[in-house]
């Protein structure tokens, strides 16, 4: 997938938001979700990333240097 189709792919998620959540907390996380995508390509699961933002609404912000906050969204190609 593109960069610029998952970039758009994650702000859409976005806008599917429960009206209880936080709309900076998850624009924050889904940005965030982005940029370590565009770090770390393919082994970066970014809609994984963006639906936890959702699920989470926000709460959990993944720290592209931060191993622990991004670790579920880590894979290895082998």
């Amino acid at each position: 997938m593109a960069p610029k189709s998952l970039v758009c792919l994650l702000l859409m998620a976005a806008l599917l938001l429960s009206t209880s959540a936080n709309p900076v907390d998850i624009g924050t996380c889904i940005r965030n979700c982005a940029q370590c995508k565009k770090m770390f390509g393919v082994y970066f699961e970014g809609q994984l990333c963006a639906d936890a933002c959702v699920k989470f609404k926000g709460k959990l912000v993944p720290d592209c240097e931060d191993v622990a906050s991004i670790a579920p969204f880590l894979n290895k190609f082998e």
